[in-house]
C-alpha cells in the first residue's frame, strides 16, 4: 500500500467512530477522494467537516487539500498535474484538440447547469446594493478583477478586494446595502469562505460563483451560480474553470447592462472616450 494510505492504516485502530470512517473510505476510495469537496468526503462518511480536516492533520497532512495532492502523487501520472487529458507522448496538434475540446467541453456544461432564476436574482441584489465588494484568492483573484473593471465600466459602485486580512476585515464592515460576489471554484477555500460567511453574518447579500457540488461557501450564500468544469481538483491553480467563470461573469454584467440600459449605456460611452485617451 502506498506511503499515505499505509500511514492511514497504521493509526486507524486509534482512531475514534468519526475518524475511521473517514479513514476507511480514503483508504478504498482514494481516486475518487482527490476529485471530492471537504463537503462531498463529509456527507459520504456521515461526518462532519471539521471531523474531515481534524483527521486530515491527525494523520499529518496540513488541511484537507493537502492531504488530496498527497493521494494524487500515488495514484496519478505526473503529466495529469499540467491537465487531466494530455500523456506524456503527446504532440502540439494532440495538445490543441484536448484542451480545446476540454474548454468546450466546460463552457457547455456550465450553460447546461446556469440557473436564470439565480441569475436574475444576482442581478436584483447587485442593482439594489449601494456597494458592491467581489471576494477572490489565488487564480480566482484575477477573475475578481476582472468583475471590479467590468462593473465600472457599467457604471457600478464595485470594488475587488483580493487581499485575504483585507477581506475579512471589509467583509466584517459590509451591510444590508453591500452586495458580495464570491469567486471560487471549489468552494473550500478558507479565506474566501471566511469573507463570505463574514459578509453574511454583517447583513450583506452574498452571492457566489462556485462549481457545482457540495462546498462549505454554499452555506453562507443567498444566490448561488455555478461552473461546470471538470477541474483537476488536487491541482492548485485552475484552468478549464477560469473560461467556465469568465462565461458566468460576461452573462452577469451584460443582464446587469440590459437592467438599466439607458444609463448603461451612457456610462459606457462616457469610458469609451476616457479609454481612447490611452490609444495613438
Amino acid at each position: 500500500m502506498p506511503t499515505t494510505r499505509a500511514r492511514i492504516q497504521n493509526l486507524l485502530p486509534a482512531m475514534g467512530p468519526a475518524a475511521q470512517r473517514i479513514a476507511e473510505f480514503v483508504i478504498d476510495h482514494p481516486d475518487e477522494v482527490v476529485h471530492m469537496s471537504v463537503s462531498e468526503v463529509a456527507e459520504r462518511t456521515e461526518s462532519s467537516e471539521g471531523s474531515v480536516v481534524g483527521f486530515c492533520k491527525a494523520v499529518g497532512a496540513k488541511g484537507f487539500q493537502q492531504l488530496k495532492i498527497l493521494l494524487a502523487q500515488e495514484i496519478v501520472q505526473p503529466v495529469q498535474y499540467i491537465h487531466e487529458d494530455l500523456s506524456p507522448r503527446d504532440d502540439a496538434p494532440a495538445v490543441i484538440a484536448k484542451i480545446f475540446n476540454s474548454n468546450i467541453q466546460t463552457l457547455q456544461a456550465t450553460a447546461s447547469v446556469l440557473d436564470a432564476d439565480a441569475l436574475a436574482r444576482a442581478v436584483k441584489l447587485i442593482k439594489r446594493a449601494k456597494r458592491i465588494e467581489i471576494y477572490g484568492i489565488g487564480s480566482s483573484a484575477t477573475i475578481a478583477e476582472d468583475v471590479y473593471y467590468r462593473m465600472l465600466r457599467i457604471g457600478l459602485n464595485a470594488v475587488a478586494v483580493t487581499d485575504s486580512h483585507i477581506q475579512a476585515i471589509s467583509a466584517s464592515r459590509t451591510g444590508p446595502d453591500v452586495a458580495t460576489l464570491t469567486i471560487s471554484h471549489s468552494g473550500s477555500t478558507y479565506e474566501t469562505v471566511l469573507a463570505t460567511r463574514l459578509a453574511k453574518e454583517a447583513g450583506a447579500h452574498t452571492i457566489c460563483v462556485t462549481n457545482f457540488g457540495k462546498s462549505p461557501i454554499q452555506a453562507f450564500a443567498d444566490v448561488l451560480l455555478y461552473t461546470m468544469a471538470q477541474e483537476t481538483r488536487f491541482r492548485t491553480e485552475a484552468m478549464t474553470s477560469r473560461l467556465a467563470q469568465l462565461a458566468i461573469i460576461d452573462t452577469l454584467i451584460a443582464c446587469l447592462a440590459l437592467a438599466d440600459y439607458d444609463t448603461s449605456v451612457d456610462v459606457l460611452k462616457s469610458t469609451c472616450d476616457v479609454l481612447s485617451l490611452k490609444r495613438y
